[in-house]
């Protein structure tokens, strides 16, 4: 009788689990590191072949939290000594789970949304604490900023960065499995522009610590990887023209992706 008890007790608390998480994975291609298809990386030996490719992402919901889970081409390391288990990578997971939302990226991406892919909510994997990266978005983000989601905490290991926070600060109906993502890699910039969201600058020549391929101007994303879908190919998205002086005349726009 005892064990049919315990058993029960399992199975329920078990199933209890079950109806507590949802969860919702995307695979990215490998070597496509390279923004509209010709960003190099900087020359500094801390940014290693890799680094920027992002090949898989997980959002896990448990109970009253959310986990993002993203895989890189390469072994993580902490050049820098910030911590984390990594230093060179700051990851944007832009989340669409409700109506309307911002059609910019925070100020430094040069990255807009198509109609319909308006983000709601942005979470985002960096190695500085997050009170750092909470005042920037403060300071830089305007009105997005109340949107601007950071972990308590961040980690590397291995090949994958993590972040957990509470699902409340994502607002939605909970179920992230039926939520859109868009997700975009770029460089942790301890020193960035003033108007820039600790973001580091894509220039037309790589530099020791500056991505090549791209423009001296402010028209160019400033983003080495995104998540492809079906329909929507990085290739596409990340298309961009510039003017003879350094204006946009094509911004790159992203779509927003749903499993």
């Amino acid at each position: 009788m005892k064990s049919m008890f315990t058993k029960g007790v399992i199975a329920a608390a078990l199933l209890a689990l079950g109806a507590a998480a949802s969860a919702v994975e995307f695979t990215d291609p490998r070597s496509d590191d390279k923004g509209p298809g010709n960003y190099t990386y900087p020359t500094d030996g801390v940014y290693k072949p890799g680094s920027f490719d992002f090949t898989k992402v997980a959002i896990t919901k448990q109970g009253s939290n959310v986990e993002f889970a993203v895989d890189v081409n390469s072994t993580l390391e902490d050049p820098w000594g910030m911590g984390t288990g990594f230093s060179v990578q700051m990851i944007f997971i832009f989340i669409k789970n409700g109506q309307g939302g911002y059609a910019d990226a925070p100020p430094g991406l040069n990255l807009g949304f198509a109609p319909g892919s308006e983000w709601n909510k942005v979470v985002v994997l960096s190695p500085q604490r997050k009170a750092r990266v909470s005042a920037e978005a403060e300071a830089k983000a305007g009105k997005m900023a109340k949107d601007i989601v950071v972990p308590n905490l961040t980690r590397g290991a291995g090949r994958t960065i993590k972040g957990s926070v509470p699902l409340a600060e994502l607002g939605g109906d909970g179920n992230v499995d039926a939520w859109a993502y868009q997700v975009v890699m770029q460089s942790n910039e301890g020193f960035p522009a003033a108007t820039d969201f600790l973001t580091r600058k894509v220039n037309e020549y790589e530099g020791q610590h500056r991505w090549g391929g791209g423009h001296d101007g402010d028209c160019d994303p400033h983003a080495t990887d995104v998540l492809d879908g079906p329909n929507a190919k990085q290739a596409d998205m990340l298309k961009f023209e510039c003017a003879a002086d350094g204006k946009s005349v094509k911004r790159a726009t992203l779509t927003m992706i749903k499993k």
